[in-house]
């Protein structure tokens, strides 16, 4: 419990001097306020002229969530996965991971300590995304169960990259492709059903499920994204092993 402390509070520290990270966190949100208020809410206001009269009645239709849930099922694709890697990466280019080690630091202490700051962040910035998006109070219960939960999952996955890379650089080489996949392969999968069929398996395709319709049961899209957190754990606890200890 000491070690997961001492770790978290350095963690806090690193985190408020690293500004690149802590915009990962504010970007996402602060677009879907300005396209919901700018886009969405203020359309009817729009010169005449500047879209056409089809366009404005779709725009019209759009629930007042629309840019809360894009923005909402992006961020935790992307942001989480590449801020939890740069930040182990960090670590492992300092050498800090490798001390922590030979002190005595064991993976789940290094991961609940680290990992910790980060949920904390999205738990902040889900809570944002969940006002913006002005949800009933089941809708939003709902929402911070799947994003939390989604949360954790891209915390892990992001944390295997950070382990796995040598240095900042070489984690955000890494962890680039990976969050562009499940940040917008669900988007794509809207429109390809082959994609879908493959895509459906990770947990941010059952987070874009649920975010965008909360009528669809939440059961299903748990357990999908649950049994990802299980394999991710044991997949950080592999590489933890394997790497903690080298350069």
């Amino acid at each position: 419990m000491r070690s997961i402390r001492a770790i978290f509070i350095k963690q806090i520290k690193d985190m408020l001097k690293n500004f690149s990270v802590l915009f990962m966190f504010i970007l996402f949100p602060l677009v879907a306020f300005v396209m919901t208020e700018l886009v969405g809410g203020k359309i009817e206001n729009m010169p005449a002229g500047v879209m056409t009269e089809h366009a404005v009645g779709q725009m019209e239709g759009m629930p007042p969530s629309f840019f809360t849930t894009m923005m909402a099922s992006i961020f935790i694709g992307m942001s989480l996965i590449m801020s939890s890697s740069a930040v182990i990466a960090e670590d492992r280019e300092n050498k800090s991971l490798r001390f922590l080690v030979i002190a005595g630091v064991k993976p789940h202490s290094y991961l609940l300590g680290i990992g910790g700051v980060i949920f904390i962040a999205s738990l902040f910035t889900s809570v944002a995304f969940g006002f913006i998006g002005r949800f009933n109070q089941s809708e939003f219960i709902s929402f911070m169960i799947i994003m939390l939960s989604g949360s954790i999952a891209s915390i892990l996955l992001g944390a295997i990259v950070g382990i796995l890379s040598n240095n900042q650089q070489a984690a955000t080489g890494l962890s680039m492709p990976l969050a562009m996949i499940l940040g917008f392969g669900p988007m794509v999968a809207t429109f390809n059903e082959q994609i879908a069929s493959v895509i459906r398996f990770f947990y941010t395709y059952q987070i874009n499920v649920i975010v965008n319709d909360f009528s669809a049961g939440i059961k299903e899209p748990l357990l999908v994204i649950w049994i990802n957190i299980a394999v991710l754990a044991v997949l950080f606890i592999i590489a933890y092993k394997k790497k903690g200890l080298r350069n």
